[in-house]
């Protein structure tokens, strides 16, 4: 095209192509602003993403930093639980040996109190008159007693018990089991055995003081039994003697002394404490000795067998005469060492159809 023609332009299309620039140069800068923004939200959204994923981090980081310190919570809880029963059970367990403890006390002062009283009763004892002739023995301090058994042995309708002075004439009939009897123009077949018991070896006792009870000792020989019962009767049941109302008045005859029993059991103590008293046997007043009484029960019994050493057993003895001819003729037999025999110390014949009580006696001198 040629000047000439481009001038040809007229001015109104000038202002409608000016205008269309400017639209384009417009929307061109919407377009930009448009981008812009789109730029801006697309790096919103990728700082989201990248905050969203680090926050996804340190959530799961923090839900299991969490669930560990759980673990360690409730394994915390768990020790701690296992310590408060540990706790708890060693707590019931010393609540039980302090019951136990207790009980332990208890009873160490009721045996306190028991030895206190046995203490007190050792100082009061029976009034016995003893006299020093000289003799000592070794290991005289020592606290115990010995028991003298006697042993009530029933014997079989024909048989005898013969005791011989020699231990080991005893042990040779025995031996020789079977022994022929001559009894005129007879002779009798009998059976020697041995003589065995069960008796008390060791014998423990507890004591305890009678609440009831009084032993009176050293009483007057002079006066009669029963006036000597009477005379304490009616002492000791007087109040002004601090007595009482009397139940029952014993005498002991191996001890020669006097218990009395008292109904009320508030009267015995107050006169053991005073311990002397003077009872009027009506020519003079007489003093007598109150002490304790005491209640024994066996708390321990040890058993054992014991053999008679010098006593035999005769078995299987017929009634064929009377009663002191055979046994004569039973002893002459047995003295004679012919027979086995020696000197007897004693013998007993029992018949058939009759009952006889025999008593033994703890021999001294034997070892058994």
């Amino acid at each position: 095209m040629s000047a000439e023609d481009f001038s040809i332009v007229t001015d109104g299309e000038s202002l409608r192509c000016q205008d269309s620039v400017l639209e384009i140069n417009k929307y061109k800068a919407q377009y930009e602003a448009i981008l812009k923004e789109q730029q801006i939200l697309r790096d919103g959204i990728d700082t989201n993403k990248y905050y969203a994923k680090e926050f996804k981090q340190r959530a799961n980081e923090k839900k299991a930093l969490c669930e560990e310190e759980n673990k360690k919570r409730t394994k915390t809880t768990q020790k701690e639980k296992e310590k408060c029963r540990a706790v708890q059970e060693e707590n019931t367990k010393l609540q039980m040996e302090i019951l136990k403890i207790k009980e332990e006390m208890q009873s160490l002062d009721c045996k306190n109190s028991s030895l206190k009283k046995q203490t007190e009763i050792s100082t009061a004892v029976p009034e016995r008159k003893v006299v020093f002739r000289g003799n000592t023995k070794e290991g005289a301090h020592a606290v115990g007693f010995d028991v003298n058994p006697q042993i009530v042995y029933p014997m079989e309708g024909g048989t005898a018990l013969i005791t011989f002075e020699e231990k080991d004439v005893a042990q040779k009939i025995l031996n020789l089991k079977d022994h022929s009897v001559q009894l005129g123009e007879c002779t009798i077949n009998v059976q020697a055995k041995p003589i065995q018991f069960l008796v008390p070896s060791n014998v423990e006792m507890e004591t305890q003081v009678c609440p009831r009870r009084i032993l009176v000792s050293n009483l007057p020989k002079e006066e009669p039994e029963d006036r000597v019962l009477d005379k304490l009767d009616i002492h000791f049941s007087r109040k002004r003697n601090g007595g009482g109302e009397v139940e029952d008045t014993d005498m002991l005859h191996d001890s020669g002394t006097v218990v009395i029993t008292f109904v009320d059991d508030n009267i015995a103590k107050g006169l053991s404490d005073k311990q002397d008293h003077d009872v009027d046997f009506g020519k003079k007043k007489h003093k007598v000795k109150v002490t304790p009484f005491l209640n024994g029960e066996i708390s321990q019994m040890k058993i054992c067998d014991s053999e008679c050493m010098h006593t035999v057993l005769l078995t299987g003895i017929p009634d064929i005469m009377d009663k002191d001819n055979l046994q004569d003729n039973l002893e002459i037999h047995f003295q004679k060492t012919a027979n086995g025999g020696g000197e007897v110390e004693g013998i007993v014949y029992n018949p058939l159809g009759h009952t006889t009580l025999a008593l033994f006696d703890e021999d001294s001198q034997s070892e058994s």
